[in-house]
């Protein structure tokens, strides 16, 4: 098992997320300075890369730019302090996994370092798949089977014809026919019959001499003269006119052809690959297909399944599309969160791979983040499934905590739940304390316990906490009443984004629609780190410079 390797010159960092790992079975190995890393990286490569920013000597930035120089597949997660998160992500945009801000929450740390350690595994296994130059990659069992066809029929001459949805891949599957043949050397040509005026694809096909008709000023070689030796893909085959499917049915059967216009017969050295998204069956019932030429053409049928019947395909066809798309647009490849995932497994495919690969390119434009969310997703996507999607988790909503005051216990009685934002934050908060902590009723969204909206709940307990002041306060003196309120409602707000997120706090900050530098100040302001600390009750610190 290939390590986790943590790069920072705090030796009390290292020894704290080393100890950390290991107890969760992680392997480790630990550096001091970028230097040292980089000499390791010389006979070893780690699964996931976990580096401070700063340090003496090459600097975390240095670090990831040459560590992802050899190795650009493998996820690096960079170690930055409040001061410095602004400056590393606008460096580590084209880079960076995640970020793990200091002081962290050494629970979430570890989380981190496994998702990365998950999406590692995710990048070796897709690596392993021989793309052979083109989009065909598939681990569903329907694809396997076309891949096996596909090398049984590649030493064979014999006439094939593939069926299949706009969009599966015929002309990719007709490529592969072709540059795994005999014929590999010599020219591979396509032509989609129903994309040619009536007039002009007798002409396209078989060429034509000059002077057959108006305009034929020169002699024109054909189709089948372009792919003498190699392979003719005639896509869209259903499509074909009846006349020409005679002249196509004589070809097939004599091996000859003649050009438009033209008394000297050629011979065709061609292997044919027909394709069509057509029943060719039910257009040979109707009278638009020539039967004979269907059984000339159909000697081998490959089918290719539309991409709703693999959708186990869908993650590592996207990942490939995203890749591709980055290197034509250039920057880092976009990723995919599980929740994206799911919707994208989630939807029909109308226009399968095509489709996908469009709204791959779509992604790497617009997308905002490099981590795609479900609310990310094209809008017709999440509109046909319902999204944006929320994690298992996430979408049976918030966990149920503590009823308040308003319907639960008498005016002026405490009813904080454990882990409520207002603990610490002013002593003798009273019945103030966990006001907003009240269970959401799951899809219900407004419903509360024993109140019809949040907002309603809150009023009550307001005035409860206004009704339990004194009739008349002193000179001088002020209630805090507003403050703490104030105070325990934006500590909800933003506890609950972290539970949603999982402890990453610059999705948080997204979601919430708040700057990532106002969510670490209010997470110390409100001192939420301290209801997120490790196992023992301490969080794991690192020195301010970091």
């Amino acid at each position: 098992m290939k390590a986790v390797w943590i790069v920072d010159d705090d030796q009390s960092i290292r020894w704290v997320l080393e100890k950390a790992l290991v107890r969760e079975g992680f392997a480790v190995r630990a550096f001091g300075s970028a230097a040292e890393c980089l000499r390791a990286l010389d006979d070893d490569a780690p699964q996931v890369l976990v580096s401070d920013i700063r340090m003496p000597g090459d600097s975390g930035i240095d670090l990831l730019q040459r560590f992802r120089e050899r190795r650009p597949g493998t996820p690096v997660i960079i170690m930055t302090a409040y001061s410095d998160l602004e400056s590393a992500v606008s460096a580590f945009q084209g880079g960076a996994f995640e970020y793990l801000p200091k002081p962290f929450d050494l629970p979430a740390a570890i989380e981190l370092i496994r998702r990365a350690v998950e999406e590692s595994v995710r990048e070796a296994a897709a690596d392993e798949h021989v793309e052979v130059g083109l989009d065909m990659l598939g681990q569903a069992p329907a694809m396997q089977e076309v891949f096996r066809a596909i090398g049984r029929l590649s030493q064979s001459n014999v006439t094939v014809m593939i069926t299949g949805e706009s969009g599966t891949g015929k002309e990719l599957v007709a490529r592969a026919l072709h540059e795994h043949s005999p014929r590999a050397r010599a020219a591979f040509v396509a032509l989609n019959t129903a994309a040619i005026p009536r007039d002009l694809l007798e002409s396209e096909l078989f060429g034509h001499e000059r002077g057959a008709f108006t305009g034929a000023q020169q002699m024109r070689r054909g189709r089948f003269e372009q792919a003498e030796g190699g392979t003719l893909f005639l896509d869209e085959i259903g499509d074909m006119p009846a006349e020409l499917q005679t002249r196509l049915l004589r070809v097939l059967s004599d091996g000859q052809y003649y050009r438009v216009g033209g008394h000297q017969p050629l011979k065709a050295n061609v292997r044919v690959i027909a394709a069509t998204h057509q029943n060719l069956e039910e257009r040979v019932r109707q009278g638009l297909f020539r039967e004979d030429l269907f059984h000339r053409l159909n000697v081998i049928r490959l089918r290719l399944p539309p991409l709703r019947e693999r959708r186990e395909d869908i993650p590592l066809l996207a990942r490939h599309f995203l890749q591709k798309s980055s290197r034509e647009l250039g920057g880092e490849p976009k990723r995919l969160s599980d929740d994206a995932v799911r919707v994208l497994r989630s939807f029909d495919w109308p226009g399968n791979v095509r489709q996908l690969e469009n709204a791959c390119h779509w992604l790497t434009v617009m997308a905002p983040a490099q981590v795609v969310g479900a609310k990310d997703l094209p809008p017709e996507i999440r509109e046909a499934v319902g999204a944006p999607a929320l994690p298992a988790d996430a979408a049976r909503g918030p966990e149920p905590l503590p009823a308040t005051a308003a319907g639960a216990a008498p005016a002026g009685a405490s009813a904080s739940s454990g882990a409520g934002a207002g603990a610490g934050a002013g002593a003798g908060a009273g019945a103030g304390a966990g006001v907003l902590s009240a269970p959401r009723q799951g899809a219900a969204g407004d419903a509360l316990v024993g109140a019809t909206s949040w907002s309603q709940l809150l009023e009550r307990e307001v005035s409860a906490q206004l009704a339990a002041q004194p009739a008349s306060l002193d000179d001088g003196v002020h209630g805090d009443l507003m403050e703490r309120l104030a105070r325990e409602f934006e500590g909800t707000i933003i506890r609950a984004a972290l539970r949603h997120t999982r402890g990453r706090r610059i999705d948080a900050a997204q979601r919430l629609g708040i700057g990532r530098n106002t969510i670490t100040r209010k997470i110390q302001e409100l001192r939420l780190d301290d209801d997120e600390g490790a196992p023992d009750g301490s969080a794991a610190k690192g020195r301010p410079g970091h």
